[in-house]
């Protein structure tokens, strides 16, 4: 019988601050709490719209506004826990600690997924806090590559929270007790690959080379690329990502002439960092289409980008054709 890991244990090993542990355990909690809520789904009563909106002016879920209200309660209880910033949120919540970390976390990505029962997920990002004075949004306002840890859980056939604390990436499944167990050590991803996943109906909306670049895919072996490709779509970034660490493959949400003044529909802190980060970790490569997505300095809080990630050799192929006009 194959004996696994639990996580407690896995972090007793890792050569990173005792504090961050401290704050991943946490966060790691809290998801297991939240797998449970969302695989009750009607049964608590939890599925349908909230009736209200959040600073993106989009329309809240029940759960978006439950599991926000889980992981921030959470957070604030944690010692090491200087302040956390949600994509639900308009602003920073300082917790009046000094020093430690600062958390921001997309509590519930892929909502329109929720009354489907098609998968969904937690984001989070840990940053390093100033040590000398209570937390402000200019400090969350950090390039991705400053951050501590980052991961993500995804509610699916089976709960799995992926994570990187200094180095690598690595994959745990909730089991029926509640604990974490590795069952995916040392992720990576192949640096080719033959699968791409986009929102094709949007593609009369996108810039010229990003066309190209798909027209290239989904012409097959009779195109530039010569070979032929799958086009996956989950529509919740988390569970596309995770195919990506679980198997290989591209993601890409480009800009949109429909909202041309905004670069993108993804946010920097909440979603592309952290998954930028994992991605990274496990071999493969993340940009804006052009610059590498974990040096892009942030402005704002709620910022967007346009995200290309995936096995490396794809996304030079993306840089090249972005690059070419």
């Amino acid at each position: 019988m194959t004996t696994f890991v639990d996580l407690a244990a896995w972090l007793e090993a890792q050569p990173a601050d005792a504090a961050l542990k401290d704050v991943v355990a946490t966060i790691a909690k809290t998801c297991a709490d939240i797998s449970g809520v969302v695989a009750s789904g009607a049964l608590s009563g939890s599925l349908g719209a909230a009736g209200s909106t959040n600073v993106q002016d989009e329309e809240q879920k029940k759960l978006d506004v439950i599991t926000n209200d889980m992981l921030s309660d959470a957070l604030k209880a944690c010692a090491p826990v200087a302040g956390l910033a949600s994509e639900e949120l308009e602003e920073v919540e300082p917790t009046g600690r000094v020093g430690g970390f600062l958390v921001t976390f997309d509590p519930l990505d892929g909502s329109s997924n929720i009354d489907i029962n098609a998968p969904v997920g937690t984001i989070f990002s840990v940053l390093p806090a100033p040590a000398d004075q209570a937390a402000v949004e200019a400090d969350f306002l950090q390039p991705g590559a400053n951050q501590v840890a980052a991961g993500y859980a995804v509610y699916g056939p089976q709960t799995m929270l992926v994570l990187t604390l200094a180095d690598g990436v690595n994959g745990f499944t909730l089991a029926a007790d509640g604990q974490w167990l590795l069952t995916h050590p040392a992720i990576t991803i192949k640096p080719d690959t033959a699968e791409f996943a986009i929102n094709v109906s949007n593609q009369r909306h996108w810039a010229a080379p990003m066309r190209r670049y798909v027209d290239g895919c989904l012409q097959g072996k009779d195109g530039p690329r010569g070979k032929n490709f799958n086009m996956r779509w989950v529509a919740a970034m988390v569970a596309d990502v995770h195919r990506i660490l679980m198997r290989g493959g591209i993601f890409l949400y480009p800009w949109d002439a429909r909202e041309p003044d905004k670069p993108g529909k993804l946010r920097l802190m909440y979603e592309a960092n952290p998954m930028s980060l994992l991605i990274e970790r496990a071999g493969g490569a993340s940009t804006d289409g052009v610059t590498r997505t974990l040096d892009v300095q942030p402005t704002k809080l709620h910022q967007r980008v346009p995200v290309v990630l995936g096995s490396a050799n794809e996304v030079e192929a993306v840089r090249a054709e972005m690059t070419a006009g």
